[in-house]
């Protein structure tokens, strides 16, 4: 096995609809949502760069994509997803953090989030710096919510006027807010140091 990570390209569009229906076939597994997206979607995702693909020479692996919400006000890592064959492995979360530094590096002014019900996607957003919130933290751009139409739970986060459902939100400071952080935290640190 030699899994490689690439940021997607036109070459990748050819998987295209293998990710849709691992997307799909995990969804039913796991009993909750997975949006489901169109393999027209996923091309553009790939083409455009804001995508990473995992792959085992030319065998589709795993995916996520960059979704892009409120004039770049805030990005979403969208569509994780791994093969069954190559779960348990690490991949998902090489996956996740390389999306993530992609997103960073494209999008430094935009927050990240996401929302999930999985708890080992939990805890890779953890280490990666997010944290849980409401969602009255998150977007409130009705394409995003869309996405969740095709959840099961739908009609509970509808029900709920999109304040609250069964996945938890969580939310990632930008790139330029991490920075002045580490800076303000560098500061202060040479302040008491100065005392």
């Amino acid at each position: 096995m030699d899994v490689q990570y690439f940021v997607g390209t036109r070459d990748h569009a050819i998987y295209a609809d293998e990710i849709c229906e691992e997307i799909e076939k995990s969804a039913k597994v796991r009993g909750t949502g997975i949006a489901k997206r169109e393999p027209e979607y996923i091309r553009k995702k790939l083409e455009s760069g804001n995508a990473i693909i995992a792959l085992d020479g030319d065998q589709f692996v795993g995916f996520c994509y960059i979704e892009i919400f409120q004039g770049k006000k805030y990005v979403s890592n969208s569509g994780l997803i791994v093969k069954d064959t190559y779960r348990q492995l690490g991949i998902a979360k090489q996956i996740k953090y390389r999306v993530f530094e992609l997103a960073r590096e494209k999008f430094p002014q935009a927050r990240i989030f996401g929302i999930t019900t999985s708890l080992a996607v939990m805890k890779i957003n953890s280490e990666l710096g997010y944290k849980p919130v409401t969602y009255s933290e998150l977007t409130q751009d009705d394409e995003f919510w869309k996405g969740c139409q095709s959840c099961p739970n739908y009609d509970i986060l509808m029900r709920n006027n999109r304040k609250m459902c069964l996945c938890t939100g969580m939310l990632a400071a930008s790139k330029i807010e991490q920075i002045n952080k580490e800076l303000m935290d560098q500061k202060s640190k040479e302040d008491e140091e100065k005392q």
